[in-house]
């Protein structure tokens, strides 16, 4: 297993590369799809899709590759990552993000730290944060537990589709909503539209987490070990 400063250090790194792949992306598509807002989109996700398969392969087997909130709190739960350990992740993934969003905003040479504008707001936005994020930890939980090498490019093809059948794009990770609000560009959210997100968010993941310790309790005796070696128990449910 990585040493914990290891794990922060990969978490805060996969998480930033997560970020500057998401605004750096929005930004290119924004000024060449010539005000085409679907083709802008497309770009974005397939930038996105792309890049969170190789953060996920890459930084897996050092960390786990969780880049993400929500995931080490429902990994945290299922006994797959120490409770001491959560708080360490959680603040490299948001340092991480804050830190993507700005060298997105740099290499665009766009203002850096600047609130967004973009309104992201009411029971359909809320609606399609608890969607977008049962179905992530839904993907992770499912294939985690039965085809463990699969996951990363579940993943990245899960959330590549969920850009497309939710309104509000599919944030679907706190530390990502809290970056994009700071961001005043294609992939922005307004600051006082995060709290909605996050909540709706934690209700997926811990929803998705309690319907698949059901659902899947246990990894069959068969299946091949999990790709991220540092937690292994996070795949073999209670």
């Amino acid at each position: 297993m990585a040493s914990r400063s290891r794990r922060y250090a990969a978490e805060a790194i996969g998480t930033a590369f997560l970020l500057a792949a998401v605004v750096g992306s929005g930004i290119m598509g924004d000024r060449l799809a010539g005000g085409n807002a679907a083709l802008a989109l497309l770009a974005n996700t397939v930038a996105t899709g792309a890049a969170l398969v190789t953060l996920l392969l890459t930084f897996g087997p050092i960390s786990g590759a969780h880049l993400n909130p929500a995931v080490t709190i429902a990994a945290a739960w299922e006994h797959g990552l120490p409770w001491r350990d959560v708080s360490g992740y959680i603040a490299a993934q948001v340092g991480g993000a804050l830190a993507g969003a700005a060298i997105a905003d740099l290499m665009f040479g766009e203002p850096v730290f600047a609130f967004s504008r973009h309104m992201r707001s009411g029971p359909p936005q809320w609606l399609s944060e608890f969607v977008a994020t049962f179905g992530l930890l839904s993907v992770i939980w499912g294939c985690s537990r039965q085809r463990s090498a699969a996951v990363p490019f579940a993943v990245a093809a899960y959330v590549t589709a969920a850009y497309w059948f939710t309104a509000s794009t599919s944030f679907a990770n706190p530390a990502v909503t809290l970056a994009r609000s700071l961001t005043d560009t294609f992939a922005g959210i307004r600051p006082t539209d995060v709290p909605g997100f996050i909540l709706a968010q934690a209700l997926g993941a811990a929803a998705a987490t309690s319907v698949f310790r059901w659902l899947v309790p246990t990894l069959p005796a068969n299946a091949p070990r999990v790709v991220a070696p540092p937690h292994r128990r996070l795949f073999h449910g209670r």
